[in-house]
């Protein structure tokens, strides 16, 4: 890339409508990071009753390391600008890889619970410098018209996780012992991370340090707060219940671990194309409607999840995330709208690690405690009744039309 390629993408720059096409691989290849990034934060979770046994866990032992996993996450994306601002997004995002597979690789020797939630900790350290610049990568990639489409790209990675990781996980575990499987994944994100140093484009330019200045402007945006309220339950209705729904099954429903990581994992093979949906309906509608609908029907399921009997959780657990992932297309094309191009990454960290700490560590730890006093079953309830409020939430939301609609 050119200097003046360089000053254009930093810029956020206005490309032509081929330039959707043409940025396919390199919208690819972003992903594939994406992707073990997220795998590499979900794989404890039908890992979750291999290693309570293994270790002697209680469920709430067992919550709490993805509440510890989300505090550094946490960390990690409130500090991540001053990151891409020294090094450029896209070394940020080889360095966010290869730091993640080695924090996944020093699980292999825990053994306390201790050891575990300080490798965990670090995980999710090295796991949060990667969003905003991932983000801000693939949308100075392509016209702000194109935006949900290429984030719908983005997000097949966390979709495609959730269909694999358990599937995975399951058919490892016949050969393997879970630390050996989390040696395996760990491994190579660091070869990803270093052909993406190699082989990636775009990001060829330095993030915005967070400043008082610029975190004021955004905190004084007040659609700002509300999508740190709707992410937070986003989250809530994907990654918190996902974490917890491997173990749901065996304890309360009976299921072995082969059925429930199959069931958890196919389920989630419907959300590949409702994602693009998603992306479709954002640039075709906007976000705002698109994120209605996914609430409310979301939260409907999810609660349905903690109160259907045996017979009828495999057919709910199958819809369940059918909408839950519409979201985050909108969502993020959304946040897009409410900052400029150079401080988009800086809106994104500012948003994404309250909603992570909320929807993917407190939610997850908050029902483990209720499993460990009998109620498993309402914690999940409890957690869709959350989920939907996001629908009375958004009508409060105002947002600008820039590229969130097709020209």
């Amino acid at each position: 890339m050119n200097d003046a390629e360089t000053t254009q993408v930093g810029k956020g720059n206005t490309m032509g409508s081929e330039t959707f096409r043409t940025q396919l691989g390199p919208l690819l290849l972003i992903a594939s990071i994406f992707l073990l990034n997220f795998t590499a934060r979900i794989i404890a979770a039908p890992l979750l009753p291999t290693i309570e046994k293994d270790l002697g866990f209680s469920h709430g032992d067992a919550g709490s390391l993805f509440l510890f996993l989300s505090i550094g996450y946490f960390i990690s994306l409130l500090g991540s600008g001053h990151i891409s601002s020294r090094i450029t997004h896209r070394k940020t995002i080889a360095v966010s890889a290869i730091a993640v597979g080695t924090a996944l690789s020093l699980i292999f020797f825990s053994e306390s619970l201790f050891s575990m939630r300080c490798c965990v900790f670090v995980l999710g350290v090295s796991a949060g410098i990667y969003l905003p610049s991932g983000i801000t990568t693939v949308t100075s990639l392509v016209n702000p018209r194109h935006w949900g489409k290429a984030v719908a790209i983005h997000e097949l990675a966390p979709n495609l996780s959730f269909i694999l990781t358990p599937l995975l996980a399951e058919m490892l575990l016949h050969w393997f012992k879970w630390r050996t499987i989390l040696y395996f994944i760990g491994m190579v994100s660091v070869i990803m991370g270093i052909v993406f140093s190699k082989l990636g484009k775009g990001g060829n330019f330095l993030g915005e340090a967070p400043n008082f200045s610029s975190i004021k402007k955004i905190f004084r945006i007040p659609a700002f707060w509300i999508l740190i309220a709707l992410f937070s339950l986003a989250i809530t209705s994907t990654l918190g219940v996902y974490n917890m729904l491997p173990l749901y099954l065996v304890t309360e429903h009976g299921m072995s671990l082969d059925w429930a990581n199959s069931l958890v994992g196919t389920s989630r093979i419907s959300t590949l194309g409702m994602a693009f949906l998603g992306g479709w309906a954002t640039d075709r509608c906007g976000p705002k409607p698109v994120m209605i609908g996914a609430f409310f029907v979301t939260g409907i399921l999810t609660l349905l999840i903690g109160m259907v009997s045996t017979p009828w959780i495999a057919a709910i657990v199958f819809l369940q995330p059918m909408l839950a992932v519409c979201f985050y297309p909108a969502g993020f094309a959304a946040l897009s709208t409410i900052s400029t191009p150079e401080n988009r990454n800086m809106a994104i960290s500012l948003t994404i690690p309250v909603a992570f700490v909320l929807g993917g560590g407190v939610v997850p730890a908050l029902i483990g405690v209720m499993a460990d006093n009998g109620c498993f079953s309402l914690g999940i309830s409890l957690s869709g009744a959350l989920i939907m409020t996001g629908f009375f939430l958004l009508f409060f939301l105002k947002l600008s039309d820039t590229g969130t609609k097709r020209d």
